[in-house]
């Protein structure tokens, strides 16, 4: 893509109304247990089977031991993807940590296979960017795509994303590496 083509990284492009809502240690426990009675009893926003299922605990794990020791973490660390004019919970979105020592974060999100090719995923990516290029800690957002995810990777390069390596995950297997640097040589942020 030349640079005349490429698209600004932090423009709104989604008509849809998200926010992602962040769990706390007691959401994430009663996740990892398959437990949502007691999900919902936690969770700042109602949650679907969908959150429950033995597909994401493994997730829920990390993140219940990541907020666990580090309560502040809460705040960048998967949540929710709410539909604020749908009051629904699609799916699941957010940061893997807070900043690292570098200044990079690294995203991560998953519709609901319910509520697929409707515009979700783009919605969340659009909210994490926007985060990250407000936080002044933030110099790099990183995303790991599987190389057969033709259309995560189509989304990523619409925003700035460009493949810096690869790596192999013990859970998703081999993942391709792309990240957009929120700050150019000057220092200054993008436009």
């Amino acid at each position: 893509m030349s640079p005349e083509e490429q698209v600004d990284p932090f423009e709104r492009r989604s008509p849809l109304s998200v926010r992602i809502v962040h769990l706390t240690a007691p959401v994430f426990r009663a996740l990892v247990d398959g437990d949502l009675p007691a999900a919902n009893l936690a969770s700042p926003v109602p949650l679907s089977a969908y959150f429950a299922g033995q597909e994401w605990r493994g997730v829920w794990q990390m993140r219940r031991k990541q907020v666990e020791e580090d309560p502040a973490s809460a705040a960048w660390v998967t949540g929710v993807i709410w539909d604020e004019r749908q009051q629904l919970a699609v799916g699941r979105a957010g940061y893997h940590a807070p900043p690292d020592a570098a200044g990079m974060v690294e995203i991560g999100y998953a519709v609901d296979p319910a509520y697929r090719r409707r515009g979700y995923a783009r919605a969340a990516l659009e909210v994490l960017l926007q985060r990250a290029v407000r936080e002044p800690r933030v110099r790099t957002v990183r995303v790991t795509i599987s190389p057969d995810n033709d259309a995560s990777h189509q989304l990523a390069s619409q925003y700035g994303f460009v493949e810096v390596g690869e790596q192999w995950d013990d859970e998703d297997g081999l993942e391709i590496i792309y990240e957009v640097d929120l700050r150019p040589r000057d220092g200054e942020l993008l436009d």
